[in-house]
């Protein structure tokens, strides 16, 4: 009896001991201390993204432009509001970078920079086939030396993060961040110009942002925002950025030139024939022209042409370095990546026989 009892009083300790949490069967874990406020509660990345807009804020600007127009009743003349983008300060001569879509109907320009100030621009030059414009501003009128984005340098990869600095809807100075989602992207431009090369990103960028610059996580320039991919208009997390490679090719022409010229072959094409001879089947770009002397005519190159009322055939792209060629539009872009100066292989085709052709590069007019 005294047993029992005796068991039965163990049992009821036990009992009260595992409700007061004295008797446990697995190892307690410490709750985490609370994180300390302010800045010492962040994250590396979070410094990091804050440290790289910090340092690239005061170099990105706000345009505004505006378009001449006319009173049909008074006949004064006037400026309008047109539209609103972004840009980035080039170098200390007081160069803007931004989108040609952004300025391309404008005939007035207004720079704001980060310190409030509204500068008058004018335009240097455009290239509406990158969708690239330079701007400028007077440099006298700049608050000593700015942060400019330096190039990124080596390939963009997949999965990469980037940061995309601009004016969304007018809402200066934003700040989105993603990841390189895509390379090498297509988009339609104006007047049936093909943007190659793009970079895509989901990075949200929504009108305004056209023209900001798009940086790796180390604060480098990698691109330029140039366009969504959206029914609504709005940012759907697909949008388009033009490569830091492309820009470094295309903005120092812009700068000393005001045009932008790619490299060429020095034969002669023309999109309209060479679209309604892709439409009957044959592949390829159809050489239409070649300088007399020039290197491509000692070469045997020949351009197709009509004599007596008949169509001679000539000599058609299919191949570029290796690259297949099915129009003009890919050769034009094939040739637009590289430089004057370099050499190429053509791969042509001729009353259904195939030779190869080696041209150097010149310099495009």
């Amino acid at each position: 009896m005294r047993a029992s009892l005796a068991g039965a009083a163990l049992a009821l300790m036990l009992v009260a001991a595992f409700l007061a949490g004295r008797y446990v069967t697995t190892p307690q874990t410490a709750a985490p201390a609370p994180l300390p406020p302010g800045p010492a509660s962040l994250e590396p990345e979070e410094s990091r993204t804050i440290a790289v807009f910090r340092a690239a804020r005061d170099s990105v600007v706000a345009i505004t432009t505006s378009a001449r127009v006319v009173d049909p009743f008074t006949r004064r003349a006037g400026e309008r509001p047109l539209g609103s983008g972004s840009g980035f300060l080039w170098d200390e001569a007081g160069h803007v970078v931004t989108n040609d879509h952004v300025i391309s109907e404008a005939s007035g320009a207004t720079v704001q920079l980060a310190d409030g100030r509204s500068l008058q621009a004018r335009v240097v030059g455009r290239a509406p086939s990158h969708d690239l414009a330079v701007l400028r501003i007077a440099a006298e009128d700049l608050p000593g030396p700015l942060p400019r984005p330096e190039p990124g340098q080596g390939a963009l990869e997949v999965g990469q993060s980037v940061l995309a600095i601009g004016n969304p809807f007018g809402l200066d100075w934003t700040l989105t961040t993603g990841i390189v989602s895509a390379l090498d992207r297509d988009l339609p431009g104006d007047r049936g110009r093909t943007i190659r090369g793009l970079i895509q990103t989901d990075a949200a960028i929504n009108p305004g942002n056209s023209g900001g610059p798009l940086l790796d996580a180390r604060g480098r320039l990698v691109g330029v925002n140039t366009a969504i991919f959206s029914p609504s208009g709005a940012s759907a997390g697909i949008g388009f950025a033009v490569p830091v490679s492309t820009v470094a090719r295309v903005v120092p022409q812009l700068i000393e030139t005001g045009r932008y010229s790619p490299p060429s072959l020095g034969l002669g094409f023309d999109a309209r024939i060479n679209a309604a001879v892709n439409r009957q089947g044959l592949a390829g770009a159809l050489v239409l022209d070649v300088a007399p002397g020039s290197e491509a005519a000692r070469k045997g190159i020949a351009p197709a042409r009509v004599a007596r009322g008949r169509l001679l055939p000539g000599d058609v792209v299919v191949a570029l370095d290796g690259m297949a060629v099915t129009g003009l539009d890919d050769l034009l872009g094939l040739i637009d990546r590289r430089r004057p100066g370099e050499s190429v292989t053509l791969t042509l085709s001729r009353n259904g026989r195939s030779r190869e052709v080696t041209l150097e590069l010149l310099a495009g007019r």
